[in-house]
């Protein structure tokens, strides 16, 4: 998957100027996907020059003309064919794994202190997933169609912010490190916090 992909999605959602993209893509997508103001306004203009998106300036009074993009008959295509193209499966591929294995032949405090501030780190994306859940989405069973799909796409995150939370307590504890929060912080089923 390349940004191309990530934006053409956000833009079929909602058009808007480079500065809406990138507002809207740290709120959302960037949860999942992380890439810089100057990365997506590069990336819009090379999707621009491809044809990708359709490319409206607006002028505004006391500032300078907005670009307002949306996506193309073109971009429409790409993306239709991206999304039917089967993907790879994703392997765990994360530098904590390796630390936590090889905690033996180094540091063992440092790599656990570590991971403590890791575990508050997916704490607090736990808790910022859950608010977002409970105002975006207040009755999950009722939508539909896109919305759905960004529901199901939010869920996924609440459900990696478990894991990797119940993970990192399970490796701090079976080494001496106490949980800092009961296990039942955080139900295991997202809907049960709602």
């Amino acid at each position: 998957m390349a940004l191309e992909h990530v934006l053409l999605v956000a833009l079929r959602e909602r058009g808007g100027s480079g500065l809406e993209l990138t507002q809207r893509f740290e709120r959302t997508l960037g949860n999942f996907w992380q890439a810089s103001h100057q990365q997506i306004y590069r990336t819009l203009g090379r999707m621009a020059d491809d044809g990708w998106v359709d490319v409206e300036t607006v002028a505004q009074t006391g500032r300078p003309d907005k670009k307002v993009y949306a996506v193309s008959p073109v971009g429409e295509k790409v993306l239709a064919d991206w999304l039917a193209t089967p993907s790879d499966p994703e392997p765990l591929r994360t530098e904590v794994a390796v630390k936590m294995r090889g905690a033996s032949y180094g540091d063992r405090a440092a790599v656990l202190a570590h991971l403590a501030v890791r575990r508050e780190e997916h704490r607090a994306r736990l808790r910022a997933y859950e608010e977002m859940a409970a105002t975006q989405f207040p009755d999950p069973g009722a939508l539909a169609g896109s919305t759905l799909d960004r529901w199901l796409v939010l869920r996924g995150g609440l459900l990696m912010e478990q894991f990797w939370i119940a993970w990192l307590d399970e490796y701090l504890t079976a080494h001496g490190a106490p949980s800092t929060h009961p296990a039942t912080d955080h139900p295991t089923d997202p809907e049960e916090s709602r």
